[in-house]
């Protein structure tokens, strides 16, 4: 818990943008804004960890998600860490509903950037070249951390669930568990696996994500 607190993920947002489905997890107001009950959002990290931690064992794949600025670092370095799939920046609408297209959409990036890679694109004119670079360059913009995505994932881990609400209701319209790092104004209704905290703060996100990470590696090293 102490962790927690000094990462400051106790501060939730002003009582006025408080979700209703937040109020379980809130332990007092203070100056007008909502204060998350750190008790709480310990035995959620934990229960976190172990699902995480199993979905790893079993070899199922938790995609990191989050596109806000202030998060992207955060959220790229954790899932790289460990091997994992990522969004860090804007949700492509249909990544989860419609991935059979999604998928030949990154075949494609994969294609290219062998042919590249190998050379063999000097068979084409230099306008050509440039065209097919512009077109690497916007699939990887697009889903350049979800290359490794051959199916859809075990579970999503997403940093603010209220932003990304377009990844959270793919998700739970497929029946895939959401882990969510949210605020006090996201819906919880939505989350299977919540972790009440400050969603905003680096220092809060980096915590909780690199946590998230750990567990994740953990259940893919196979015990000794």
């Amino acid at each position: 818990m102490k962790r927690l607190y000094d990462a400051g993920a106790h501060f939730a947002l002003p009582r006025a943008r408080r979700h209703p489905s937040a109020v379980p997890f809130i332990f007092n107001t203070k100056d007008r804004t909502d204060i998350f009950d750190l008790e709480e959002t310990s035995k959620r990290l934990h229960g976190a960890h172990e699902f995480v931690r199993d979905l790893a064992k079993k070899g199922k794949t938790l995609v990191f998600v989050g596109g806000k600025n202030e998060v992207i670092a955060a959220v790229k370095e954790a899932a790289e860490r460990v091997g994992a799939p990522y969004v860090a920046g804007r949700w492509i609408g249909g990544t989860l509903t419609n991935f059979k297209n999604i998928r030949k959409r990154i075949d494609r990036l994969e294609k290219l950037m062998e042919e590249r890679g190998a050379g063999q694109l000097e068979k084409y004119t230099k306008r050509e070249r440039l065209m097919i670079d512009r077109e690497i360059d916007e699939l990887l913009g697009r889903f350049g951390g979800i290359v490794s995505l051959r199916d859809l994932p075990g579970a999503l881990f997403v940093v603010d669930t209220r932003h990304e609400n377009t990844a959270v209701r793919e998700a739970n319209q497929l029946g895939i568990p959401v882990l969510g790092l949210s605020s006090s104004d996201c819906d919880f209704a939505l989350i299977q696996y919540p972790i009440p905290a400050n969603d905003t703060s680096v220092k809060s996100v980096r915590f909780v994500t690199e946590s998230i990470a750990d567990a994740y590696q953990e259940g893919k090293v196979p015990a000794k």
